[in-house]
Formats: C-alpha cells, sequence, structure tokens
C-alpha cells in the first residue's frame, strides 16, 4: 500500500471530508457517516457497463466505463472542486478502493490536492462496522428509560440531548416509534446497514466517564434490529422509570400520533392487525371510535387493553433492573416540562468521581 495516497480505517477521523463515488443505489443501502455521494458512475451506467462485461468482452466494458467516467471526473472538478483551497484533502472510496475510487483521487491529486484511496474501499467499512458490533460493548454506563407506552420516554431522550446529555436515540436512528403504529409518515426507515453505521457513529462519539441515556428497547425497532452486544449491555444496566399520570399520556400519544387523528382510515387499517390477538369485536369497538373521533377513548382503552400488559411482560421479561428503580413524575407534556424533568434525572443519576483504590 502506498502510504502517500491509501488510508486505511483507522485514518477516518483526519479525514472529515468523504466522497463516495459508488452509484445512487450502493450509496442508499450504506456507507461511510459523513460521506457525500458523487457518483462516477450511475446505476443505469453501471448496468450498461456490467452487461457489456458479461456479453461482450472486459475490454469493451473498460472502454465505455472510461469513457463515462472520464466525464464524470471532470464534472466533479468544474462543480464540487470549484472554491476548495490548495490543501483540500478528502477521502475518496468506491466498492473495493479500486478504480472507480483510483481514478477520482488521482485527477485530484494531479491538481495538487492532498486527496487519498480508502483502503480496500466501502468493503473495508462494512466489516469495521460488522466486527465494531458485534464486540462486547464498551464500558459505557448506560442508563436505561423505561415507562408505558406514552410515558414520553422520546421526549424525555429530546430533553435530555438539549441539556448536554449523552443520549444514545435508538428510534431517531430506525426512523421509528417501535410499536405497530410507530412508521413515521413520508420518513422511510433505513436499511439494516445504514442504522448499522449511525449506531456505531453514534456509540464511539460518547465519553465513557458519562452516563449514557437510551430508551428500554425490544430487539427490533420496526423493520431494524439492534446488535446483541449493545441489547445485553443494556439488559444489565440500571434503569430509571417514568411514571406518567394516564391523562398526560393520553395527550402526548395525540400529540405523537396527529397524523392517524388526521387520517383515521389509515388508523383503522392498522388496527385491524390485531384481531388476531384482541378479537373482532375489540378492533370492532376500536374502529367505531376512530370514525366517531373520540380519540381520548380510543387511546386509553389501547393503553389499558395492548400497549401497557404488552410493554409490562416484555419489561420484565428483558430489564430485570427495572424492578427496583427511581420513579420519575412528568407533569406536562410540554418541552418546558420535559426539560426539567432532565436536570432532576441528570442530577440524580450522576455519580461522584471516586479514587481508585490501589
Amino acid at each position: 500500500m502506498n502510504a502517500d495516497t491509501k488510508v486505511g480505517i483507522e485514518a477516518l477521523p483526519a479525514y472529515p471530508t468523504r466522497i463516495d463515488v459508488r452509484s445512487p443505489s450502493e450509496f442508499a443501502d450504506d456507507h461511510v457517516p459523513g460521506a457525500i455521494n458523487l457518483p462516477v458512475l450511475d446505476d443505469a451506467e453501471r448496468a450498461e457497463v456490467g452487461t457489456l462485461h458479461a456479453r461482450e468482452s472486459a475490454f469493451a466494458a473498460k472502454q465505455r466505463g472510461a469513457a463515462i467516467v472520464a466525464r464524470a471526473i471532470a464534472r466533479i472538478v468544474e462543480t464540487h472542486g470549484q472554491g476548495k483551497p490548495r490543501d483540500w484533502a478528502p477521502l475518496v472510496y468506491c466498492w473495493r478502493g479500486g478504480k472507480r475510487s483510483g481514478a477520482l483521487a488521482h485527477v485530484l491529486r494531479e491538481i495538487g490536492w492532498k486527496a487519498v484511496q480508502l483502503e480496500g474501499g466501502y468493503r473495508t467499512w462494512r466489516r469495521h462496522v460488522v466486527a465494531a458490533l458485534a464486540a462486547p460493548c464498551p464500558a459505557y454506563r448506560f442508563v436505561v428509560v423505561c415507562g408505558l407506552t406514552g410515558s414520553g420516554k422520546s421526549r424525555l431522550l429530546d430533553a435530555l440531548a438539549q441539556i448536554g446529555a449523552q443520549v444514545l436515540d435508538l428510534e431517531a436512528l430506525a426512523r421509528h416509534r417501535g410499536s405497530l403504529l410507530g412508521d413515521l409518515p413520508d420518513d422511510a426507515q433505513p436499511t439494516q446497514k445504514w442504522f448499522d453505521s449511525q449506531l456505531l457513529e453514534a456509540l464511539t462519539g460518547f465519553d465513557p466517564q458519562r452516563p449514557v441515556f437510551v430508551e428500554s428497547e425490544s430487539k427490533r425497532v420496526g423493520s431494524v434490529q439492534l446488535p446483541a452486544a449493545l441489547l445485553s449491555a443494556m439488559r444489565d444496566a440500571e434503569c430509571i422509570r417514568l411514571a406518567t399520570p394516564q391523562s398526560l399520556r393520553v395527550a402526548l400519544l395525540k400529540e405523537d400520533y396527529a397524523h392517524f387523528i388526521a387520517d383515521p382510515k389509515a388508523l383503522v387499517d392498522r388496527l385491524a392487525l390485531l384481531a388476531p390477538l384482541h378479537g373482532h369485536k375489540m378492533v370492532a369497538r376500536w374502529t367505531d371510535a376512530a370514525d366517531a373521533g373520540d380519540f381520548d377513548t380510543l387511546v386509553d382503552d389501547l393503553l389499558v387493553k395492548h400497549y401497557d400488559p404488552t410493554y409490562t411482560r416484555s419489561l420484565e421479561r428483558n430489564f430485570p433492573h427495572s424492578a427496583r428503580v427511581q420513579t420519575f413524575t412528568p407533569v406536562a407534556v410540554s418541552t418546558a416540562a420535559f426539560v426539567a424533568l432532565a436536570h432532576d434525572i441528570v442530577s440524580a443519576t450522576t455519580r461522584p468521581v471516586t479514587e481508585s483504590v490501589t
């Protein structure tokens, strides 16, 4: 490896400017966090070159690919390269760290910029992510936020982040609230690979000397799955509990799920999936409440009949330390109320630093 032109995965922090030259679909599936996509072959062009390789010859494919890549590199230099200082040092990568990224990095270096390639390309990054997430979780002090559905766990995490606490918001990374109704409107979930990459990026940014607040999640959050090592660390961690009054839980859920209130049919369609668990008669009762716009009754009944028993069983099974924990009670659903509560929780969970005994 030429140390002047290629770097390993350990050098990533030194290169915050990252260019992914793979096709848009490859980039959408997963990429190094912080990278921008400047493809030298788009999806159709990549398919065209692959077809030439299979039906004619490697020579024909290389000839066609070189012409396309050359034009793409010219566009990148003329647009993205404009105004960049002489000491600009982007890290460029493709699938294997080969021809696509090598072509762009070579031209950028010839101009005078300090471009480097990621040795092994995206495959090196993915192997790093898989290995890191499979290893025992680093010695972070997780504090798991427990509480029945609608208790305001996500709002508390937002408030904790606002006051500077360390927060691992798994539902934000997964773009899902973790329940049957948890899809976010107009916001698709990430692929498993992109979720993994974002998760590792978040974990490596934490200070192990300070607590990391995280919600009591199950193994799956929508369509994505949490790594076993992280789950194990969370389930062994200390817990706190939100004991939110029922009226506030109903009000909070109506705010968080306003898109269903605005579209009762979509809500009814989703509730129909609960018929195998609760029977058609119960689902018909919920449907009637939704059709009548009686969302207070509907939400209250869903909590009592479905969500509370389900969450309680899951908590008892997965978080053994949740039985005897510090309890905090939100007094309102406002941001200000949760920020005040966040300050109380940080004070209550902060441990004094003690000298080690040798």
